[in-house]
């Protein structure tokens, strides 16, 4: 038992050191009210000092725990929340909490926001005229909360109307409340003075409310001249076009004219007064020209003012559809169209059409309006197929504004699709055919096809590769050709999708001439000697070169390398005619020659000094002519065979 009491009576020193504390802390907050008003826009602090404590934490919250909206400024004991602009979303109680050791304590103040910063403002339908009903508008613009709203129309001294507005808002905004009185106006009405006066009730009883009021003094005429003014009081021009505004007066022989802009700005027009009439004319049209235009007249001590509201657009040509190229079968293209100088660009629909189906639209109402002419376009990628062809393209834009009267309110653009396709299927047909003996003639016809019909081009090509372009006829002919018609030729199929070519190698062949059949050294040697025997054609293409030599049973073919034959220590069985055939398809040349080899005084080997040297020149020679015999074929100069071959076609 004395154990609990010691515990119990533990506690009760910490309950009572920490209510001690308390004690001795002390919150204040400024302004010293539970609740304050705020205005809309304006700027308020509210500002919590701690005293009794050296370092006290200080801390705002709302007491829903949604967000400040302000800054805090924490100085020593004194913490202040500013909230500038004040806005919907400072509308709370306010907690300042203090912390200091192991005491807290809270200080709470209520932030109640109202809209009330313009007076009010007094309309008449029409000038007040003796006898005739006129409605006189009190409104109070920008107010919250309304429902604490209270209007009162009074004429002088006497209350016409009070009205107020007890149903609540169903949204956080401001608005503007207004009362309307209809009266006919008499004698006694002139000179008399119209009030309006607002009160908003937004203090407790123990304050009084906030109240603005507007007086307007009454000028009641006893008969009224008229004004109208046209075309009406509101016309909608298009930027650039021109626009008269037309004041007209009756039952007054003198009026006097003014016009001016609601808010007095320039003019930026003519004026011009035509009796009873004045004009003011605006010449081109322009931005600056989009006001409310007042119209003044003055007839004795009675003034009236017309209104007319110039709304601008632009909307002067139809769209303009473009290619990002020409249109060939299965390859992808861009179409754009484009909506010239439009404005308010913000309203603008633009629509594309492939014949009655809709390919894309577009909205502009998420770009920025601004005052000036803009271009908008639209732009898709598709892939036009053959069957597109004879299609149309339909661009249809519209500028939809229904509170301006104008026309056209919608433009079109259409462009019939014609899809090309490529050439294709290029072929040549060569007539009688692509080899030929030279003097033949030959016809070469190309063709190939495509969308449009391809462009038939002939060239040429030459050594370095580049073609030289020789007729756009579809048929190439050679009446007599000649060795040089022989080559390639190429047909090339062309239209604006694309290119295709096709090539032929045209061989025209020669018979064999200019044969050359020569014996090295000399025709006539002695026994032992080294002769060589060749033969040379300057054909081309290269022709078929036998070596033969004659012998009793006929001619032998001789075994021959590159068109030469080498006798190595000639023997007299040597001597005797030799004859080289040159041969292709076209035909054959013969030559001959006679080789006459003398013998020696004695059978004994010889082998003088001046034999040595002919030997050895003999072998130089040899080889030289070898190598001008193999670069001669290399250039196809020249053709030789072995008897192996000899029998063999050519290949």
């Amino acid at each position: 038992m004395p154990k609990k009491m010691f515990v119990i009576f533990g506690v009760s020193n910490i309950l009572w050191m920490v209510f001690a504390v308390s004690q001795a802390i002390k919150v204040d907050m400024f302004p010293d009210e539970s609740k304050i008003f705020a205005q809309i826009g304006d700027s308020v602090s509210l500002t919590c000092r701690a005293t009794g404590c050296e370092s006290p934490s200080l801390s705002w919250r709302t007491q829903m725990d949604s967000p400040l909206n302000g800054k805090v400024r924490n100085e020593g004991t004194t913490s202040t929340l500013i909230m500038d602009p004040v806005s919907f979303e400072d509308e709370h109680q306010y907690l300042c909490t203090v912390i200091c050791g192991a005491a807290k304590l809270e200080k709470a103040i209520q932030v109640e926001i109202y809209s009330f910063s313009k007076d009010p403002e007094i309309h008449l339908s029409s000038p007040p005229e003796v006898g005739k009903p006129v409605t006189v508008t009190c409104s109070v613009p920008d107010v919250y909360p309304f429902e604490r709203l209270e209007i009162e129309l009074l004429k002088g001294n006497h209350p016409m109307k009070v009205q107020d507005f007890l149903e609540p808002s169903e949204k956080k905004a401001q608005e503007t409340k207004s009362l309307d009185v209809t009266f006919s106006p008499t004698d006694e009405d002139i000179g008399t003075a119209l009030v309006c006066q607002a009160t908003l009730h937004i203090y407790d009883d123990d304050s009084p409310p906030k109240v603005r009021k507007t007086t307007k003094e009454l000028e009641v005429y006893k008969k009224m001249f008229t004004v109208e003014i046209s075309p009406g009081p509101q016309i909608a021009a298009q930027v650039g076009d021109s626009v008269v505004l037309t004041c007209d007066v009756r039952d007054c022989e003198s009026p006097s004219f003014s016009w001016r802009t609601q808010i007095d700005s320039p003019l930026n027009g003519k004026v011009r007064r035509e009796g009873s009439k004045s004009t003011l004319t605006l010449s081109p049209v322009s931005f600056e020209n989009e006001h409310f235009y007042l119209c003044t007249v003055i007839c004795g001590q009675k003034k009236l003012e017309k209104g007319i509201q110039v709304e601008l657009y632009s909307f002067p040509s139809d769209p303009e559809i473009e290619m990002s190229g020409p249109l060939v079968n299965g390859n992808p293209v861009t179409v754009s169209c484009k909506v010239p100088n439009v404005y308010p660009s913000d309203r603008l629909e633009i629509e594309l059409f492939k014949g009655e189906s809709i390919m894309m639209n577009k909205i502009f109402l998420e770009d920025v309006s601004k005052k000036a002419l803009e271009t908008k376009s639209l732009e898709m990628t598709f892939i036009p197929t053959v069957e597109d062809t004879g299609n149309v393209l339909v661009c249809l834009a519209q500028l939809p504004i229904d509170e301006m009267e104008f026309e056209p309110k919608q433009r079109q653009s259409t462009q019939i699709l014609y899809v090309n396709v490529a050439p294709r299927d290029t072929t040549i047909l060569v007539s009688p055919s692509s080899i030929l003996e030279e003097g033949s003639s030959v016809n070469m016809t190309c063709s190939s096809n495509g969308l449009p019909a391809p462009k038939i081009l002939w060239s040429r090509q030459l050594s370095n590769g580049d073609l030289q372009p020789i007729s756009e006829n579809a048929t190439l002919s050679f009446m007599s050709t000649k060795m040089e018609d022989s080559g390639i030729y190429v047909c090339e199929g062309i239209n604006q999708a694309g290119i295709s070519r096709k090539e032929v190698n045209l061989i025209i062949q020669v018979a064999p001439k200019d044969i050359q059949l020569t014996a090295f050294p000399s025709e006539r040697v002695k026994e032992g000697d080294t002769v060589i025997i060749s033969c040379i054609c300057g054909n081309v293409p290269p022709t078929l070169i036998i070596l033969k030599k004659k012998a009793e049973t006929g001619y032998i073919v001789l075994k021959s390398t590159g068109g030469a034959y080498t006798i190595h220590r000639a023997q007299l069985e040597d001597a005797g005619v030799y004859q080289c055939e040159s041969k292709n398809e076209v035909g054959s040349q013969l030559r001959s020659l006679t080789l006459d080899v003398k013998g020696r005084e004695s059978n004994k080997d010889y082998f003088s000094p001046e034999f040595l040297v002919l030997y050895c020149a003999s072998a130089l020679i040899l080889t030289a002519i070898g190598m001008i015999i193999y670069f001669a074929r290399k250039a196809n100069m020249t053709g030789s065979y072995s008897l192996v071959e000899a029998q063999r076609t050519k290949v």
